[in-house]
């Protein structure tokens, strides 16, 4: 469904829901990977969605913000982030143990090696579009995802399904939800300056 309804700030908009997938069951968490002072693995994020707009943008010369994913509470955080082609991600440890960052995905792949929390936080540049799946060799439950775009439009939902995007430009595009590897919806929009444009993404 989509509607568009009067919209004060520039450019345009585009705002709703995406039905999401259940939350599926956490990792058990073994004495081996017991954190210090007994504190236990944080709960893993409940599922989210990216939603962007498909098109040909003029291209930005300045490089993408740095973005980072934590390793926290045995947990990746997000478990899920948006980037843009070309931006720098650092993966900072914030336990007291070793972690470890690997991926073999074909957009992006990368060992970091094993270093702990007081160590500078490595990095890696996102220069191709795809997934990139993170794991951790230490870790074998620790599971995240890059969704690299070309498109600097783009936003990960709530955890309810909400999301928005402003300062979008005027003209007619395709609107993607990105849910999982197997899981993409998309939808025709009609962008107007001055104008918030409601979609509703249901379950495939």
């Amino acid at each position: 469904m989509i509607a568009a309804t009067a919209h004060a700030a520039d450019g345009a908009a585009v705002e709703g829901t995406v039905t999401l997938p259940a939350a599926g069951a956490a990792a058990a968490l073994t004495q081996r990977y017991q954190l210090k002072g007994g504190a236990g693995m944080a709960a893993p994020e409940p599922p989210t969605a990216v939603v962007y707009l498909e098109g040909n943008f003029t291209l930005v010369t300045n490089p993408p913000p740095t973005a980072q994913i934590l390793q926290q509470g045995l947990q990746f955080s997000p478990s899920l982030l948006p980037v843009q082609r070309g931006t720098r991600v650092a993966f900072p440890n914030r336990d007291p143990l070793y972690h470890n960052v690997f991926s073999y995905s074909k957009p992006k792949r990368f060992d970091l090696g094993r270093y702990l929390n007081e160590e500078p936080a490595p990095s890696q540049v996102f220069d191709q579009p795809g997934l990139v799946k993170l794991y951790c060799e230490i870790h074998e439950h620790m599971r995240a995802s890059v969704l690299v775009l070309e498109t600097p439009h783009f936003t990960r939902t709530t955890t309810n399904g909400t999301f928005r995007l402003e300062r979008l430009p005027a003209g007619t595009f395709k609107l993607k939800a990105w849910l999982d590897e197997k899981t993409s919806l998309e939808r025709d929009v009609e962008l107007k300056a001055g104008q918030t444009v409601r979609v509703e993404f249901g379950a495939k």
